[in-house]
Order: C-alpha cells, then sequence, then structure tokens
C-alpha cells in the first residue's frame, strides 16, 4: 500500500497533515504503508515518524532536518567536502563577539546572511564595518524572538548571475538567473532576475556532475541548489561551480510553471516507485504473493 500525505500525488491511500501535528491515525497509516510520499511543505515531526516507521520516503529530507539553516548548510558542505564559497559560522552575535575578529581581518566585502529565508530576502552585501554593525544589530534583534544564527560568506566578484539547478528524484534541470541591472545585489526573480536555459552549457554541465555527487552523499532527491561561478580565473574554462544554498522550498518559473513542476514530480516518484518494486494499486499482499510465485 502506498500512502501519499502530497495533496498532488494520488495514492492508495491519501491523508493530510497540513497545520497539524501527527497522530495516532497517522502512526497506523505509516506502519501499514509500504511506501510514504511527503509533502515539500513537511513538518519535521511527520517527516521523523514516517522514516521511524517505514522504509521507504519521498523526499529523503534527512539532510533538511540534519542540517538546518544556512548554518547547517555551511556544516553539511564541509562536511561532505563540496566546493563553496569560505564560510564562518556563528549560532548568535555572541558567538561572533568571540570569535568574529578573523572575518573583518579577511577583508571586506563579504556576504551576510542569516540562518533562514530564501530569494534573498534575508542575505545583505557587507562593505564595510558599518555595514557589519548593521547587519550584526538587525539579527540581534531577531535573537529577541528566538531566531538566531547568520553565516558571513567571501564575496564571489564579478558574479551578476547564479545557476539554479532542481533536483526533482533522478530529473536535474539547470537554468541560470542572470541580474543585468546596475548595483542591484542578488539574483533572485523577486530582485529582477531573469532566467537563461541556453548560455554556458559546459558550465551548466560542471555544475551538474557536482550536483549529482552531492546528492549521492547527501541522499537530497527534491531541492533547488544555486551555484556561483569565481569569476577570478584567468579564462572560462577554469572557473568552477561553488554551491552557495539548498532551496527545499523552490519557484517553479525555471521549470515552466507549476503544472509542468507537477507533472515531472509525479513522473519521479513512479520512477521512485518502480525502482522499489512497488505500484499505486497493488496492494502488500498482491505483492508478496507476486514475489512468491
Amino acid at each position: 500500500m502506498i500512502l501519499s500525505y502530497h495533496p498532488c500525488y494520488e495514492a492508495d491511500s491519501n491523508l493530510l497533515c497540513a497545520g497539524r501535528e501527527p497522530d495516532e491515525k497517522d502512526l497506523a497509516a505509516i506502519r501499514a504503508a509500504d511506501a510514504v510520499v511527503l509533502p515539500q511543505g513537511c513538518r519535521e515531526a511527520l517527516y521523523h515518524m514516517a522514516r521511524q516507521y517505514c522504509r521507504y520516503v519521498f523526499p529523503d529530507y534527512d539532510a533538511r532536518f540534519q542540517y538546518p539553516g544556512k548554518t547547517g548548510q555551511a556544516r553539511l558542505f564541509l562536511a561532505l567536502d563540496t566546493p563553496h564559497p569560505r564560510t564562518w559560522v556563528f549560532e548568535d552575535t555572541m558567538h561572533f563577539q568571540r570569535y568574529g575578529a578573523r572575518v573583518a581581518e579577511a577583508g571586506f566585502p563579504i556576504v551576510f546572511k542569516l540562518d533562514w529565508g530564501g530569494e534573498g530576502d534575508t542575505v545583505f552585501p557587507i562593505h564595510s564595518k558599518t555595514d557589519l554593525a548593521r547587519a550584526l544589530s538587525k539579527a540581534a534583534a531577531y535573537e529577541q524572538s528566538g531566531q538566531r544564527g547568520f553565516v558571513l560568506q567571501s564575496f564571489v566578484f564579478g558574479a551578476t548571475r547564479t545557476l539554479r539547478v532542481v533536483v526533482i528524484g533522478q530529473t536535474l534541470t539547470a537554468y541560470w538567473r542572470v541580474q543585468d541591472t546596475p548595483g542591484v545585489f542578488g539574483t533572485s526573480l523577486a530582485n529582477g532576475a531573469r532566467i537563461d536555459t541556453a548560455s554556458d552549457p559546459n558550465l551548466r554541465q560542471k555544475a551538474l556532475v557536482l550536483t549529482r555527487r552531492f546528492c549521492q552523499q547527501s541522499r537530497i532527491n527534491l531541492a533547488g541548489l544555486d551555484f556561483i561561478f569565481d569569476k577570478s580565473g584567468p579564462t572560462k574554462n577554469d572557473l568552477q561551480p561553488l554551491l552557495l544554498e539548498i532551496n527545499y522550498f523552490f519557484g517553479r518559473t525555471g521549470l515552466g510553471g507549476s503544472e509542468r513542476f507537477y507533472a515531472m514530480l509525479k513522473a519521479e516518484v513512479d520512477n521512485w516507485l518502480v525502482g522499489l518494486g512497488l505500484v499505486v494499486g497493488q496492494s502488500s499482499a498482491a505483492k508478496a504473493t507476486k514475489e512468491m510465485q
């Protein structure tokens, strides 16, 4: 029996857990399932319940919950020896006061990223000690409400575009997000960036190779990975992808819209199930009988 919590994926049994914690009914359904399909917005409690009581769960969010936020991602990149910009991780502003002097010694500009947020909303360029003090003040204000943690990252010069690689099961889709407006920091579509699916296929291929390796190590199978290429090398052929961050929630414009995304997701979940020898509509008893024949 295939159990789905995803509102857009119909399985043998379908439940929703939006806006609530999982209960005994969920536990019984998960225990009875051969595989569980979860939504992108899956709560940590539901995910851990599914992982504990069912052998097969999609998506694999182990890395998401073991390495949460941008601070966690920085540790994950380091643990898996994944190329990324030089990064300093701080649990809070007090941690920075004790150990942050070495960041200023590295020189400006740098990039300040709060532990949460997407589409560049909590990412700021730092060009001076004044900018850094302002960013630290913002972080301290958030700490009053319980939101803690930030990273400081080396600034990649000349980079007015990033490469988004969307991972959906075994399918990878890569496209550039290009910022053409002078003086605008960041390449999110919300900041006016445009999508380019054709430029520099050799660089896109480099990022795809790195993505496959990283996802094999981390088991991530549903996310948008952002890469940047350092232009300080002598030629374009010397450029190498640096992993900036993982987006477990990502826009669908570069994929052709939400309808296209859900079609891709359904196909990849179907392929995942086939690879496990499972099919929606085939009961556990029928599966056991088939295996005995």
